[in-house]
Formats: C-alpha cells, sequence, structure tokens
C-alpha cells in the first residue's frame, strides 16, 4: 500500500525518536504530494530514512501518528490495536466484571491511536472521532471493533458532531454504526444510571471520575453533601450510597438535573435525603448557608485552549474560595480540574490562593488523577488532563 510521503526539516525528528505521536505543521520541510484531510500519510526525516506513520490533518498538529513501524493500516491493524486495549482493561479489572460494565476501552494517545476515544456502555460503544483521519476510518474501525468485543458489543453509536474540526468539511453525522437499542442503561461499580449519549457532554457520562466517585462514597457517611455542576449525578448517587445524611445536586442545566434525579431514583427510589436544583453554581454558592461539609467541585474546562488559561485559573480560584468561606469546620472538599491546558502545578496555586483568601487551615488528603482505563501514554505528558484534591478544612 502506497502512502503520501511528507518530508521534516533537519533536527524535527528528535520529539519522534522521543516516541512523541504529534507532528506539527512548522516541522514539515515538503510533502511529495498533497494529502487530503484524514488520509495516512509516511514520515521521513531530512536524511530521508523512514520514522513514522499517521493521519494528516489541517492545522498546528499536522500528523498524529499511528505507527512508528512501517506497516499497512489496515483491518489487522486495528484488530491488533483494539485486542491489546480490550486486554489492558481486563487485566485491571474494570472489563468483564458483573458489577462494573462502564469502562473506557479506547483513550487517543494513551492507547497509541490518537484521535480516537471509545467508551463502553453495558452492550452499546459510543465511538468519538477528534481527528479527520479517525472520521474517516469509522466504518472499518466500527466492524473491527464489533469482531474483538464480540457478543458483549451489540450497538456502536458515533458521536463526533461536536469533536471534530468544523474548518475540515467531514460534515459528521451522529448515529449508530451498528445495532440501535434505546436501552441506554449501565452499571459502575454496582450502581445503576442512564446515559445520555444522544444529547449528552461527552460520550454521555463522564467515566473518568468512577475511582474518585468510590473514594468520595468513602467519605459520605453522615455527611451534607453538596454536589456542583452534578451533570448526570454520579457523585451524588455514591453519596448516597455512602450514607451520606443529605445530597444536594446543582447543576445550571435543567436537563442535566433531571437526569440526576433519575439516576438518583434508580438507585434509591423514593430517598428523601435528595434534592436538586437548575441553577448557576456561583450564584448558589453565594446563597447557600453553611450547611455543607463535604463539597464537590467538578467544574466543566474552564480553558479549552491556551489563551483562556488566565481567566480559567481566575474561575478555579473564585470557585475554591466561596467552597473554603462556607464549608463547615471539618469540611472535605473534593476539587478537580479536568482543562488539559491547565497543568498540576496551575491548578493547585489556584486552589492554594484560594485556601489563603479564606485563612483556613486546609490540608491535602489525596492528590487525584484519571483512572487505568484513562492511560497516559509515557511519550505524551500532555495525555495527563484530569487534576484533583481532596482536602480537609479545619
Amino acid at each position: 500500500m502506497s502512502y503520501h510521503k511528507v518530508y521534516l526539516k533537519p533536527g524535527k525528528e528528535e520529539s519522534l525518536k522521543r516516541f512523541h505521536p504529534w507532528i506539527f505543521s512548522g516541522a514539515i520541510a515538503r510533502m511529495e504530494s498533497i494529502p487530503e484531510e484524514g488520509e495516512v500519510v509516511e514520515v521521513y526525516t531530512s536524511r530521508k530514512e523512514f520514522i513514522a506513520l499517521g493521519h494528516y490533518q489541517i492545522g498546528s498538529i499536522a500528523i498524529r501518528v499511528l505507527t512508528f513501524r512501517q506497516e499497512p493500516i489496515d483491518r489487522d491493524f486495528w484488530k491488533r490495536k483494539l485486542s491489546i486495549a480490550l486486554q489492558l482493561r481486563t487485566s485491571i479489572g474494570v472489563a468483564g466484571r458483573a458489577d462494573n460494565d462502564t469502562y473506557r476501552l479506547v483513550h487517543g494517545e494513551g492507547d497509541n491511536l490518537p484521535g480516537l476515544v471509545i467508551d463502553v456502555y453495558a452492550h452499546t460503544a459510543v465511538m468519538q472521532a477528534h481527528s479527520a483521519g479517525m472520521h474517516l476510518d469509522r466504518m472499518e474501525i466500527a466492524e473491527t471493533l464489533a469482531e474483538v468485543m464480540g457478543d458483549s458489543i451489540r450497538n456502536i453509536y458515533y458521536k463526533s458532531e461536536t469533536t471534530l474540526p468544523y474548518k475540515a468539511d467531514l460534515f459528521p453525522e451522529n448515529g449508530f454504526l451498528k445495532g440501535g437499542s434505546n436501552d441506554n442503561m449501565a452499571t459502575e461499580n454496582g450502581l445503576k444510571f442512564y446515559v445520555d449519549w444522544l444529547k449528552g457532554q461527552k460520550t454521555g457520562f463522564f467515566v473518568d471520575q468512577r475511582e474518585n466517585r468510590a473514594l468520595l462514597e468513602r467519605y459520605s457517611h453522615d455527611r451534607s453533601v453538596l454536589n456542583m455542576f452534578c451533570y448526570t449525578g454520579g457523585f451524588s448517587f455514591y453519596a448516597m450510597r455512602g450514607g451520606a445524611r443529605l445530597v444536594h445536586s446543582v447543576d445550571s442545566s435543567a436537563k442535566a438535573v433531571d437526569l440526576t434525579n433519575k439516576n438518583v431514583e434508580l438507585n434509591f427510589p423514593g430517598d428523601p435525603r435528595h434534592q436538586a436544583y437548575a441553577e448557576d453554581a456561583f450564584k448558589y454558592l453565594d446563597r447557600m448557608g453553611h450547611q455543607y461539609d463535604l463539597i464537590v467541585l467538578d467544574s466543566p474546562a474552564f480553558a479549552k485552549h491556551k489563551d483562556a488559561l488566565r481567566n480559567a485559573l481566575q474561575g478555579y480560584r473564585k470557585l475554591n474560595a466561596k467552597a473554603f468561606e462556607k464549608i463547615r469546620p471539618g469540611g472535605i472538599l473534593f476539587t478537580f480540574s479536568c482543562s488539559q491546558v491547565v497543568t498540576k502545578e496551575n491548578f493547585r496555586t489556584s486552589v492554594f490562593t484560594a485556601a489563603a483568601l479564606s485563612g483556613r487551615s486546609v490540608r491535602i488528603l489525596h492528590q487525584l488523577t484519571q483512572p487505568a482505563d484513562h492511560p497516559v501514554n509515557i511519550y505524551h505528558p500532555e495525555g495527563e488532563y484530569l487534576k484533583g484534591l481532596v482536602l480537609y478544612v479545619e
């Protein structure tokens, strides 16, 4: 199989020798022929030595590396990669469990498949492309996925309308590539929930907070819990199982609050401990009293790109300052950032500043990150996006 050849500028292969999976447009010297967006290209050094194969795309990241070997990107390639991904999830104990049928099967660069995300919810896999190449290869990937997963997956839903570069003229449509079930109930650590993969954020649920929700459950006993930015209520129903005295869920989206109520009802029918409010986070924090001794701040990404970093850090500082001001003595704060451009140091500095402004004695109990089914490729540290702190506030 012949691919378009791309030649790099002298010295620009150094990051690839360290197996970094991105090639920026500025590193490219010339192309023998102009590839279409999403096509596979062969990458050569300035000395015409082969170094990688990857998906080409117009933009800052011009090539996302699929392999550092000279091999065809065909059905066998996808089958091998997906089989390795499944093997990892089985070996770490998130796949193949009776009490847990929710996990991330493919995590982009973390699984050496940049631009591809696949989340599994019971018998449905939700597939998302973040690059033109993965979009163009979606049918072959879906067919191979069905083969690798066997009977465990009956439906494959494709959800990439909002994740692909709009300038690429790809016209992606969300919809089923296989099956078409309306059964959207899944189980995480023995708790049931409905997944909104049709209209919900990401693939329909924040799979990456599973371990952190389980940790919250351990701290919830007899506490009054506020789950801010509750989305579909994940932290809320874990807190309920943990024996919380009361749980209040808040989200600016009425649709999210509706789904939170349904998810809590699914696990704790008629339980009076839970109430949900559709309200702006800052307005709620302003008007609330000092009734909570466990607060969760799992805000959406305040910064999607570097230009928004300063405003994002101010947002985290302001948000955490409110929580420090209102949380009861002996309270526990779970606070997170899911922005890739916000480093661990950036986030900690924002939270530290908020703590200092409150004048309260604050101690770190845990430093949190994404779970093992969201692995970070050691050659691609940018993949470490989720940061969290669990703090004890005197």
